[in-house]
């Protein structure tokens, strides 16, 4: 684990301090009301920030639409803890609306315990945390476990038992997506177009990492996704304003397409969606067979 935000500029990390300042705050709130000792009692362990501001490989062009996120583990003391929408929707909130911060910030949550777990099982995702995060907050006496090496014949059987399921449940959702299009149920096909979506990359992470966060946002994976294969990033057009808000549209779909009377994309959009969609799914066919590749050649398979 690396010390210090040093390589940082300033700007970066006043506002990991706004971040920090806003977690603590709405965790403490969130505990206040709890009648169970070891809710009540909760702790914040560490905050943990990883991905390419931890390594200093960030890309901070907003204008063109390619901005690395602030990605943030959270270590609590419990597993209970770790529910989004009990303890942790209005401190992300918060923090999507500061003027202060200026960049996206994703968390995952986990408990000491989770980590520790993932660790000694040597899973890849995070050996990487502990190898390259940086602890810009923390309690004393709550280390993190040494990470143990997977053996690559594990890693193999794993991963490619991953890509099997994955891929098969994101092309159901891609096929059914399309036979929504030819039917014009827009909304309907919106909603399908973003669980393919959203499997594609939890394929891809499960392959290169064994692990994907607990989230339906597809700009959270697609950024957790893109900072691990920069291969993946010429799936989705960014740089004009129709290229960002018709992605925005897909990732509103999750929840809108199904549960509001506004929401509305266009048969166009839908087809361009689509498109990039079907790219993202040989993307990461490629990418994911040169992994397997590579585990099966240090397996001796």
């Amino acid at each position: 684990m690396k010390a210090g935000l040093d390589h940082l500029s300033e700007q970066q990390q006043h506002e990991l301090e706004r971040v920090q300042q806003i977690l603590l705050e709405e965790f403490d709130k969130a505990i206040a009301q709890a009648t169970k000792p070891h809710k009540r009692d909760g702790k914040i362990y560490k905050i943990i920030l990883f991905g390419s501001y931890a390594r200093d490989d960030w890309v901070d062009e907003p204008e063109n639409g390619y901005q690395s996120d602030f990605d943030l583990l959270i270590v609590v003391s419990h597993e209970d803890l770790t529910d989004i929408a009990d303890y942790w929707y209005v401190a992300e909130d918060r923090i999507a609306r500061d003027p202060a911060i200026g960049r996206p910030v994703n968390i995952i949550v986990h408990s000491l315990d989770e980590v520790n777990r993932a660790l000694t099982r040597g899973e890849y995702f995070w050996v990487d945390i502990a190898r390259d995060g940086v602890a810009f907050y923390e309690l004393p006496c709550h280390p993190l476990a040494t990470p143990k090496p997977l053996t690559a014949g594990d890693a193999y059987r794993m991963a490619s038992g991953y890509s099997e399921e994955w891929t098969e449940s994101a092309g159901d959702f891609l096929q059914s997506a399309n036979d929504a299009i030819e039917r014009g149920k827009n909304k309907l096909a919106a909603f399908l177009l973003h669980q393919a979506t959203e499997r594609y990359y939890i394929c891809f992470l499960l392959v290169r990492t064994l692990y994907f966060p607990r989230s339906h946002n597809i700009k959270f994976l697609r950024s957790l996704a893109e900072d691990k294969e920069p291969r993946l990033i010429a799936a989705w057009p960014r740089e004009t304003r129709a290229d960002r808000a018709r992605f925005e549209r897909l990732k509103r779909a999750y929840v809108e397409a199904r549960y509001s009377a506004s929401y509305a994309i266009t048969s166009d959009d839908l087809a361009v969606l689509a498109a990039s969609i079907a790219q993202l799914r040989d993307i990461v066919a490629a990418v994911s067979a040169d992994r397997l590749a590579e585990l099966a050649a240090e397996a001796g398979a």
